[in-house]
């Protein structure tokens, strides 16, 4: 019985790569450049070469690695494969079982890369110690990931977990990129934050620190202006916190977890943030004290390797 794993990331523009014990310490953690012409064909082959490259110079025998897990950047059927993977090129392909060939063999597992981040902040993350979580990660868009039992629940069509095109918004006019209208990710991502800015500037005369930024405010100056007490972003800030205070209930009111366990960008924000979304959260949960608590995700970018690590461990 081996006793390393490995995790990779496949991301738009990097691969990244660990190779932990199986106890979840961090042994060693490296990038490659994603490759993305052909379809991404190169890219599975340019893994595997530096995962034989690495284990090669840190002496580690192929006897001694239990497997390798994948987060892919798309929704994974139950046998591994990916219909596509816009960011990627990817379309009909089965990553699990390439990889598995290139590597002589080698058990691989897949998982698609939201839910894969979840796994490792349950494991030795800001879910540690908890065996059921729903992760939410404020990006770019908004993410999500569901652990019952300490497995990834992906649903029948790897649905589950698609936290960001929850719909929390009525009276939404503009479209997401889902094709629907109100989503949470049209709020509470990081893109969706500054959107919310700009209609508020634009819309008052409220003199406002966010000014300075014009149109290209981020949620980051959007939160930091909030923190040093400016009313326009704090009724911003309420706004997004409102929805996904919402959006939490809903989720605690289906799945109830033991926690839920909140990272991306936006997270950075830290307990200025939570206790905002806790105080909706409470409020639109009002049947019970007793529910999922609200955490930080600990491990940043960091999570996708470790999640993908855990995979091969059941």
């Amino acid at each position: 019985m081996g006793s390393k794993c490995i995790g990779i990331d496949i991301g738009g523009t990097s691969v990244k790569l660990g190779i932990f014990t199986v106890e979840g310490k961090l042994l060693e953690k490296w990038e490659v450049p994603t490759r993305k012409e052909n379809n991404g064909s190169q890219i599975l082959p340019d893994v595997a070469e530096s995962i034989k490259k690495k284990l090669k110079e840190m002496g580690i025998e192929k006897d001694d690695v239990i497997g390798a897990g994948v987060g892919v950047p798309g929704p994974i059927l139950p046998d591994g494969s990916v219909e596509v993977c816009v960011n990627l090129g990817w379309k009909n392909a089965n990553p699990q079982e390439e990889l598995s060939g290139l590597l002589d063999g080698m058990l691989v597992r897949s998982g698609n890369d939201a839910n894969v981040a979840a796994l490792g902040e349950m494991w030795q993350g800001g879910g540690m110690g908890y065996r059921d979580i729903v992760m939410v990660t404020l990006g770019t868009g908004v993410g999500g990931g569901v652990i019952i039992d300490e497995k990834i629940i992906a649903g029948r069509h790897g649905l589950a977990g698609e936290i960001g095109h929850i719909h929390v918004r009525d009276e939404e006019t503009e479209y997401c990129n889902c094709g629907g209208r109100g989503c949470l990710e049209q709020v509470a991502s990081a893109t969706g934050i500054a959107r919310e800015a700009r209609r508020a500037m634009a819309a008052s005369q409220e003199p406002s620190s966010m000014r300075r930024f014009g149109d290209h405010i981020s949620a980051k100056n959007v939160l930091d202006c909030a923190k040093s007490g400016d009313a326009l972003a704090l009724e911003v800030t309420e706004t997004v916190s409102r929805y996904l205070g919402l959006a939490c209930a809903q989720i605690a009111l289906t799945v109830d977890p033991e926690a839920f366990v909140i990272g991306g960008g936006v997270s950075r924000a830290g307990q200025f943030l939570i206790d905002r979304i806790q105080k909706y959260y409470d409020s639109y949960v009002a049947i019970s004290a007793n529910k999922g608590v609200l955490k930080l995700a600990k491990l940043g970018n960091d999570a996708g390797i470790f999640g993908a690590a855990r995979l091969v461990l059941d």
